[in-house]
């Protein structure tokens, strides 16, 4: 074994389970030249050091102790650089529990109707900008003030967003929050979570009133990974710096862009072309992989 492992695989328990010391042996056992494993949390996830060959498909490593580990979680990587300087982040299904335009829908009775198109583009079925705008058309007329019940009665953060965010930048990363969603409800949701920034679409409005219709040019795929692509440059970091995460289509192109592009709970092509996914655990997830132990978390 090289006197510095290489590689690195992350065992993250799901929410409700538990990582027990068998399943990092079974792990050890199916990784070359493993190492002894290192605890980043009771009984919740550990790092195993390992060698690999150079050009050593991590993503195939992974499948296989999931296969092994059923409700783990496994996030295989280069042993280098894990802590990351830059994250983006999708909003709905990702930093927070819900589709904010599904639920706005429901004010107007449509919200069935609505969350049947969200799917089909959140699973890359259908085209995300014309699939917006149909979708924006029929919220026209719900008032402003749907918005403050939305977020207050409807909206909850995903176990584990702000200690996510807030971890990461008291170690000096940036970090923005992307959505194809909307700056109403980005906005609160940056803020709540602690995020620096954010980008999103903007809806018009008509008096007091949603008015149907989005700010050209819209937000979605391309304009996520170019948003990843300016921040990366303006602060000079390499792409190995850089984490990002989503659940759907539309952040399939920043996922594939990111030094570690994260899957969360995600449609299947987006699991299926991601670095690494996470089905079971919560967003803290985000942080044992980059190596941080539970007792590192900040969340103020």
């Amino acid at each position: 074994m090289s006197q510095s492992p290489s590689h690195v695989a992350t065992l993250i328990a799901g929410r409700a389970g538990t990582l027990p010391a068998a399943a990092l042996e079974t792990a050890r056992d199916a990784l070359p030249t493993a190492a002894a494993p290192v605890w980043l949390a009771d009984a919740t996830a550990a790092d195993i050091p390992f060698s690999a060959e150079a050009g050593a498909d991590q993503r195939a490593l992974a499948e296989r102790l999931r296969a092994l580990l059923a409700g783990i979680d496994v996030v295989v990587q280069p042993a280098a650089n894990r802590k990351k300087k830059l994250f983006l982040a999708d909003m709905d299904s990702t930093m927070i529990g819900q589709e904010c335009i599904d639920e706005l829908a429901d004010y107007a009775g449509m919200k069935a109707y609505v969350a049947g198109i969200t799917e089909r583009a959140m699973r890359g079925e259908i085209a995300f900008e014309p699939a917006l705008r149909e979708r924006v058309a029929l919220l026209k007329d719900i008032p402003l003030s749907v918005i403050d019940e939305v977020i207050k009665e409807r909206i909850t953060l995903t176990p584990g967003a702000r200690a996510l965010v807030m971890t990461m930048r008291a170690n000096g990363a940036y970090t923005c929050l992307v959505s194809g969603g909307f700056t109403l409800f980005t906005s609160r949701v940056a803020a709540m979570i602690g995020f620096d920034e954010t980008r999103a679409n903007t809806l018009e409005v008509a008096g007091e009133k949603l008015a149907g219709t989005v700010v050209e040019p819209i937000f979605g795929r391309d304009s996520k990974r170019a948003a990843l692509l300016e921040l990366r440059g303006a602060r000079s970091l390499a792409k190995d710096d850089t984490l990002v995460t989503g659940d759907g289509a539309n952040d399939l192109d920043m996922i594939v862009e990111a030094g570690l592009g994260v899957a969360y709970h995600a449609k299947p092509k987006v699991a299926e072309a991601a670095a690494a996914r996470i089905d079971h655990a919560d967003l803290t997830a985000l942080l044992y992989m980059q190596g941080y132990r539970q007792d590192e978390f900040v969340e103020r």
